[in-house]
């Protein structure tokens, strides 16, 4: 009994971790510019994919797979946003645009305010 619940709360996880990585690639199909795409990727991807990691934590038999399933979803719940954000800044420095019906640019600003500054002690 116990046995076949474990099993339903796993298809569960299972079939929501693959509809939150469908999300995310009809959302990297479809969103207008890279940063929207970055978005989508990071947020539902990660969520996705972590869902599924802890669905094999709960069908694990062992204490070993699961702890490296947990492991695996605490890194990309660490990193994905982080790897995100540092691609969008990258884009962002090396010229792509943002969608011409984006509301604002709040990059822009943080861009002048770091160039209004002085540098101090030779720091670039």
């Amino acid at each position: 009994m116990i046995e076949a619940l474990f099993n339903i709360v796993v298809g569960l996880m299972i079939v929501g971790g693959a509809a939150f990585s469908l999300v995310a690639s009809i959302g990297i199909n479809r969103f207008p510019d890279v940063y929207s795409r970055m978005h989508a990727a990071s947020k539902a991807g990660t969520l996705g994919s972590g869902v599924i990691l802890l669905a094999l934590a709960v069908h694990a038999d062992d204490a070993a797979t699961a702890m490296r399933a947990i492991a695996g979803f605490v890194f990309l719940l660490l990193t994905a946003p982080v790897a995100a954000h540092l691609l969008a800044k990258a884009s962002y420095e090396a010229g792509y645009k943002l969608w011409n019906k984006s509301v604002k640019d709040e990059m822009i600003v943080k861009i002048r305010e770091q160039k209004a500054t002085p540098q101090l002690h030779g720091e670039k």
